[in-house]
């Protein structure tokens, strides 16, 4: 299966989903913020839909999505970032075992364009990468579709929050949980794809990047749905990088909501679909609704 650069920074930038949705109307959607509820739960919890890469001047946080935060008293991400040990299990999970460096992966003439193109886009030299897998560099030349220099991420300021306020960062998964779904892609569609982001640049994935950031800060899960459908194409089949890690998760944000009122931020394209985190939760008895 090929799985051309684009389909990774969409990936990066929403983790959506493509499947039909239902029983959810155009008016339910029209929110990144999500106050969850039910005669089970003591207090309620908050689920934040998010952009993992965004410019500084389009990020959106309102005052609800603050007076939210400070409500609830644990944070959950999709990985614990306040885990001390987190960078580290990343950084040995992209060690490339194999006994071949990343050059070895290309035609000499092939690995010239490639080095050219890093130094140019990443401003690094290429010879940092000699030990890592090649997804790993596909990974990062994907989070260039931001058009800034100074690109944030919501899981840094909601940690950075989070530290303000003393309170815990917690995940939903563990780093090995991503690793894997970054590991099981073709090496050699990687490799291509490497190739032709090289000699075609960006152009491409930075116009889709636009219209999903702009679709995003309209707050409306229906309408960025409708796009990313007519872009399905584009995308392929990424059911494990979306559906099924929304069911996996469903009893583990059930288990922290027991306890305490937690705020979730995950990326927003989990949210929407017929298994997307909203409708499962709706499913499993509590009451979703959005906060504007």
């Amino acid at each position: 299966m090929k799985w051309p650069l684009s389909r990774i920074a969409l990936l990066i930038v929403f983790l959506f989903p493509f499947l039909a949705v239902a029983q959810q109307s155009a008016t339910d959607g029209k929110s990144l913020l999500w106050k969850i509820t039910s005669s089970e739960l003591k207090k309620p919890s908050y689920l934040l839909g998010t952009i993992h890469l965004i410019c500084p001047e389009d990020l959106v946080w309102t005052p609800a999505m603050k007076k939210s935060l400070q409500e609830a008293e644990k944070i959950c991400l999709e990985m614990d970032m306040d885990d001390p040990s987190l960078m580290m299990e990343i950084a040995l999970g992209m060690v490339d075992n194999s006994g071949k460096k990343l050059k070895d992966y290309f035609t000499a003439e092939q690995y010239v364009k490639v080095t050219r193109f890093v130094s140019d886009s990443l401003k690094m030299d290429i010879a940092m990468f000699q030990q890592v897998k090649p997804v790993a560099l596909h990974t990062l030349l994907a989070t260039k579709s931001a058009e800034c220099a100074d690109a944030m991420a919501y899981e840094t300021m909601l940690t950075d929050e989070a530290k303000k306020q003393n309170k815990e960062v917690i995940g939903l998964e563990a780093a090995s949980e991503q690793l894997e779904l970054l590991n099981n892609m073709p090496e050699d569609s990687v490799i291509n794809d490497l190739l032709e982001v090289a000699m075609g640049g960006y152009k491409d994935e930075r116009e889709k990047y636009r219209k999903l950031v702009q679709l995003y800060k309209s707050q409306d899960l229906p309408a960025l749905y409708s796009y990313i459908e007519q872009h399905k194409n584009d995308v392929g089949d990424i059911n494990a990088f979306l559906s099924e890690r929304n069911e996996k998760w469903i009893s583990r944000m059930t288990e922290k909501m027991d306890s305490n009122s937690v705020f979730f931020a995950v990326g927003a394209g989990h949210l929407w679909g017929e298994r997307g985190v909203i409708t499962l939760l709706r499913k499993s008895g509590y009451k979703v609704t959005p906060v504007r």
